[in-house]
C-alpha cells in the first residue's frame, strides 16, 4: 500500500469529501480489525476454540510412554490433575512435572484458604515418586496469616492421587 500526499480532489456530488485525518485512522483500524481472529476456523467461518490442555496427557498412556518423551509418569499427572481440578491451578506444566494452584477457599469457611504444589519426581507409580505441599493461611486482624495445616492433610492427598493414578492405569488395561 503506498500513502501518496493529499491533493484536494474535485468535489464529490453531495459536497463532501474525506479528509485525511479521518480515512487514515479509519483505514487502519479496519485493516488491525481484518487481522484479528487468525486462528483455524470451521466451515462457518467462526474460529475453532483451542484447549491447550489438549495437547497435554489426557489419556494416560502410562508410565512407560511419558508424556511427549520426558520423564514424567502419565498416570500420576492425569491423577495429580483430576485429584485437584476443584481448586484453581496457577500453573501446569507437564513436561517438568509441576501443578501450582492458586488460592482456594472452601464454601464451608471463608476465613481459611489453601494452596497446594505438586511435584512429580519421577516415571514410577510409587508414593515417592510424588511431592505434595500444601500451604493455609487464616484470615486474622484483617490479613492472611500463615498458619499450619492438619499433620494427615499432605499424605491424604498424595494417597488420593496414588489411587487415581492406578485407577487410570487399571482402567487402560496396563499392569
Amino acid at each position: 500500500m503506498t500513502l501518496r500526499p493529499f491533493h484536494s480532489a474535485p468535489s464529490a456530488p453531495s459536497g463532501r469529501r474525506l479528509r485525511p485525518c479521518v480515512a487514515l485512522p479509519a483505514l487502519l483500524a479496519a485493516s488491525l480489525l481484518a487481522g484479528c481472529g487468525s486462528g483455524p476456523h470451521d466451515r462457518s467461518g467462526l474460529a475453532i476454540p483451542q484447549n491447550h490442555l489438549l495437547k497435554e496427557d489426557r489419556g494416560a498412556n502410562g508410565g512407560s510412554t511419558p508424556l511427549e518423551s520426558n520423564g514424567v509418569n502419565a498416570f500420576l499427572w492425569r491423577g495429580a490433575l483430576d485429584t485437584l481440578s476443584f481448586m484453581p491451578f496457577a500453573s501446569a506444566d507437564a513436561v517438568a512435572g509441576v501443578i501450582l494452584t492458586d488460592w482456594y477457599t472452601p464454601p464451608a469457611t471463608k476465613d481459611e484458604r489453601f494452596k497446594i504444589t505438586c511435584f512429580i519426581l519421577s516415571r514410577s507409580l510409587r508414593s515417592d515418586a510424588l511431592r505434595v505441599s500444601v500451604f493455609r493461611q487464616a484470615f486474622q486482624d484483617n490479613q492472611w496469616v500463615d498458619t499450619p495445616v492438619a499433620a494427615n492433610t499432605v499424605s491424604d492427598i498424595t494417597a488420593r492421587i496414588l489411587t487415581r493414578a492406578r485407577q487410570l492405569r487399571t482402567d487402560s488395561g496396563q499392569h
